[in-house]
């Protein structure tokens, strides 16, 4: 019998039909640091952005019941109706929108990035200006690039605090969105309903689209409520886009969980987008979500602002810590009499066996790294008596 050829190498230039888009976005260096971090034996790793709990019972028992009743296909474009009830049924409560009303829609999206996506494809044309955050998440830029929008860097060191005044020096005749983020990755900062009222305010001035991008709304720590209450500027208007997730929230990142709410143009847009691209949401994990605001997570709220708590004091008096108020991540900053970059102490970090992210990952500076202390107590402990002995030097 003939066997087959062995197949020959690529020979065509594969560099040369990489396109603009895709080679003008650098690798994550979040995937770096795991990369490197993956060469050390058992390292204390505070680098890992996700819950370190599991997805809560009911949650996981809905999703089996979802696929053993055969809920594996298509969901509509828009979701699948019980989550979407679900939503409605938040929204209308948290922040008293009415999504039964004309003028406003919600989705439910392939995470929170699968909305951020959307949204800057529905209203960013190529050359158009989006204001963003510094520090910001690293998606942010990264979709500008794909989209050919150019990204604004708002700075908002040392306090971190991504202010009306500080984005409207930004404004120009190109500027169509605005994107906050709040509780903050990476610095966990949470803006004040004030503070939110007046950007909100700004972008109706302008005729701007504010992006209020609240993933971590659900991780937000007693002294940064508000009666009670996550501050959000959807409480002062529905002109605006409002983008949580599920993922963080319930421990189900991999499940790639979101939605987005605001004006029914948008969501239109969005939404045909989506039937274009990820057609719709994972079916499964959408029904299995369908009860999750009955979740308690008092629990774990506790135990991640004891863990901040933790990390206040262990570099308070070693450096300038700007004390997160929601998420479970702290922008530290190294200390200047050490002479070092913040890539400088990663790599002696790493020598010592603790992963966490330079700081340049999330800035156009190079003077703090991400922590996150979405992880056990013991590990915890170890990793911030070393960062600290690397500090004091």
């Amino acid at each position: 019998m003939t066997q087959p050829a062995t197949p020959s190498r690529p020979e065509i230039d594969f560099n040369r039909l990489i396109s603009q888009r895709a080679g003008a976005i650098d690798v994550s260096g979040i995937r770096r640091a795991f990369e490197l971090g993956g060469q050390l034996d058992n390292p204390i790793n505070l680098s890992i952005g996700q819950p370190d709990f599991p997805v809560p019972e009911a949650i996981k028992r809905s999703a089996i019941e979802a696929i053993e009743k055969n809920r594996n296909g298509y969901t509509l474009t828009r979701g699948a109706p019980e989550l979407l009830d679900s939503v409605a049924g938040r929204l209308r409560t948290d922040v008293g929108w009415d999504l039964s009303s004309d003028g406003i829609m919600h989705m439910i999206t392939s995470g929170t990035s699968g909305a951020l996506l959307l949204a800057y494809l529905a209203v960013l044309n190529p050359g158009d200006e989006v204001i963003i955050p510094d520090p910001y998440f690293v998606v942010y830029p990264a979709i500008g690039e794909m989209v050919g929008a150019k990204t604004v860097y708002c700075e908002t060191y040392p306090d971190f605090r991504m202010t009306a005044e500080r984005i409207e020096a930004l404004i120009t005749d190109r500027t169509k969105m605005v994107l906050i983020n709040s509780p903050g990755n990476p610095t966990g900062v949470v803006l004040s309903s004030q503070e939110l009222q007046d950007i909100l305010e700004l972008c109706r001035k302008h005729g701007i689209l504010l992006v209020s991008d609240e993933i971590y709304d659900a991780f937000t720590y007693e002294e940064s409520l508000e009666d009670g209450r996550f501050p959000t500027p959807a409480r002062f208007g529905q002109d605006m886009l409002l983008v949580r997730g599920f993922g963080k929230t319930y421990g189900c990142t991999g499940w790639r969980m979101g939605y987005a709410a605001g004006p029914s143009t948008l969501i239109q847009q969005m939404m045909k987008l989506q039937q274009y691209t990820f057609v719709c949401a994972p079916s499964m994990a959408q029904v299995g979500l369908a009860g999750a605001f009955e979740v308690d997570l008092g629990e774990h709220i506790r135990t991640y602002q004891s863990r901040r708590d933790r990390v206040a004091e262990a570099f308070g008096d070693v450096t300038d810590l700007v004390q997160p108020g929601g998420a479970f991540y702290a922008f530290v900053k190294v200390p200047a009499r050490l002479g070092v970059s913040s890539e400088e102490f990663f790599m002696r970090a790493i020598n010592r066996n603790v992963i966490v992210i330079p700081g340049h990952v999330f800035s156009r500076r190079d003077t703090h790294f991400r922590l996150s202390y979405a992880t056990p107590d013991e590990q915890l402990d170890r990793g911030l008596a070393i960062l600290r002995e690397l500090m004091v030097g």
